[in-house]
């Protein structure tokens, strides 16, 4: 059965739903079960429940969709240069720490990639009351609870000297042998914070902010941004130009800011 990207946007979006009710029972709960992975990151049992949730509900829609997620791994035939045709990737929780430490920055995050390329993307931080959603050709949108839903779009802001940077994690960049690069791109900023995790890719595509930049990540941290991130006008690679998700590093801007930033962190 061929799928209309409405029709998988609508899906995911469900599937945020159902995931909020799951991670929002477990936020701040004083029987929160938390492990260390082999990669010394923490998981809770939160963000194992929450993957399973979509995990299921995914496989009784999208029966022949393979899956990637956090927790649980891959699922489903790979093909071509070893990416499935239509891949979901799944972050339960992304911003455990936040999350075990009751911090309200974390999200769940969905993406669809067809074809090696992200098509549809849900961000859904329900701790902050907010929801972002895009799919390819139909734009990019958010709503807060209780309000309408509105579009987004990104800064017009054309020299760094007047953005907002988000460096994210410091000591990730430290690990990657551009700490000093970070540093001066910060410097370089009117206003530099490391927001961190999900919500400040969120602010780029909202126009709040204008660059988020990072080091250390893993595909199922970035897929979902990168839909909303390109609908909302801007662009999204790693950190040497790279396009798409794949590549361990983020660079999210407005597109006006894109080639400068990579200049600094080269």
């Amino acid at each position: 059965m061929t799928f209309q990207l409405e029709d998988d946007l609508a899906l995911a979006r469900t599937l945020a739903a159902h995931a909020d009710l799951v991670s929002m029972r477990r936020f701040r709960a004083l029987d929160l079960e938390v492990t260390t992975k082999p990669d010394m990151t923490p998981v809770t049992d939160a963000d194992r429940e929450v993957e399973h949730v979509i995990r299921e509900a995914l496989s009784a829609a999208r029966p022949h969709d393979a899956i990637l997620g956090e927790e649980f791994g891959a699922s489903g035939e790979q093909s071509g240069e070893g990416r499935p045709p239509r891949e979901w990737i799944i972050d339960p929780i992304d911003g455990t720490a936040n999350f075990l430490r009751g911090v309200p920055i974390w999200g769940t995050l969905i993406a669809l990639v067809i074809d090696g390329a992200p098509r549809v993307g849900v961000v859904s931080a329900p701790a902050l009351g907010q929801r972002w959603w895009a799919a390819t050709g139909l734009g990019a949108y958010t709503q807060q609870s209780g309000q309408h839903e509105r579009p987004i779009r990104v800064s017009s802001v054309s020299s760094l000297s007047d953005a907002v940077v988000s460096y994210n994690s410091l000591p990730e960049w430290i690990r990657s042998g551009r700490g000093d690069q970070a540093i001066a791109l910060a410097q370089s900023a009117w206003r530099a914070r490391a927001i961190g995790d999900m919500w400040s890719y969120m602010l780029v595509a909202e126009g709040a902010i204008d660059v988020a930049t990072e080091c250390g990540l893993q595909s199922y941290d970035m897929a979902a941004l990168v839909p909303i991130i390109e609908e909302a006008g801007g662009r999204f690679t790693d950190i040497d130009g790279r396009e798409g998700p794949w590549h361990g590093t983020a660079c999210a801007t407005n597109g006006i800011l894109h080639n400068d930033v990579l200049t600094m962190l080269k």
